[in-house]
This record gives C-alpha cells, sequence and structure tokens, in this order.
C-alpha cells in the first residue's frame, strides 16, 4: 500500500466517519458507529461492487446514509440497485450477517475472501495475526 493511502487511512482513523470508527484501540479494526465490525471483500474491483443479491443477505453492504459527508479515504459507490455504499480507497465495506454482538469479528478469513478492515490496511488482504474471535466488552 502506498504512503499516500496509509496516510489517509491513518487519517480517516484518527478522525473518524460520520457513520465509521475503530473498535478497541489495541485491535484496530475499523467499525461503524454502533461499533459492527467492517469488512472488504477481495473480489470487488476498485470502486466496483461484486457482492449482490444472495451475497448481500449474508454480507450486508455498509450503505450511507442521507446528510452523510465522506472523509479523507471514503467515497460512496452506487450498487446495481441504485443504493450507495462506503468505500475505503475504492474497496466496498461490508458487514457480516452473523456478527450479532458489537466488536464480532466472526467474517474474518471466511472462504479466503472477506477480512476485517485494520489500522493501517485497506487492501482487503489477510491481517498478520488476523482473528476471528469476538471481541467482548465493546
Amino acid at each position: 500500500m502506498n504512503k499516500m493511502v496509509m496516510a489517509a487511512l491513518a487519517a480517516a482513523f484518527a478522525s473518524g466517519l460520520t457513520q465509521a470508527q475503530t473498535v478497541g484501540q489495541q485491535h484496530g479494526l475499523l467499525a461503524d458507529a454502533t461499533e459492527r465490525t467492517l469488512y472488504t471483500f477481495t473480489q470487488d474491483a476498485p470502486n466496483k461492487i461484486n457482492c449482490n443479491a444472495a451475497c448481500a443477505a449474508a454480507w450486508p453492504p455498509f450503505l450511507t446514509k442521507e446528510g452523510e459527508r465522506k472523509r479523507a479515504g471514503f467515497e460512496a459507490i452506487v450498487r446495481d440497485d441504485g443504493t450507495r455504499q462506503w468505500a475505503l480507497h475504492g474497496k466496498p465495506l461490508y458487514y457480516f450477517a452473523a456478527d450479532t454482538q458489537p466488536g464480532d469479528a466472526k467474517g474474518d478469513g471466511q472462504g479466503g475472501v472477506w477480512h476485517v478492515v485494520r489500522e493501517g490496511k485497506a487492501s482487503g488482504t489477510p491481517a498478520a495475526n488476523s482473528s476471528s474471535s469476538s471481541y467482548g466488552g465493546y
């Protein structure tokens, strides 16, 4: 990942996004305002969403809301159904339907193509020492 992308990601983590924030300082995971973990899908091309229909039922998109403002590194991508989904440096962001508690990250590594977004890493590739455990207390 180039230095400009890493700097923008660091700034986004430091300032927060209207609906995104980090969950657990020690884990540095990107999550929405309700502390639901966000994921990327390696089958998505830059600024192109490839998780639709049945895929989106298991991996709901992190949709924008009316009036939200984007922050550095974040953009809204239009989905096939016309809704707008947040992306970080061109990587669309998703939830995992089986994450039922704030801080859950049960989808990390699923099928080798779903990955949590960790601080300093938005490429959608596995982070070193990634974990699929739940982080209680968040």
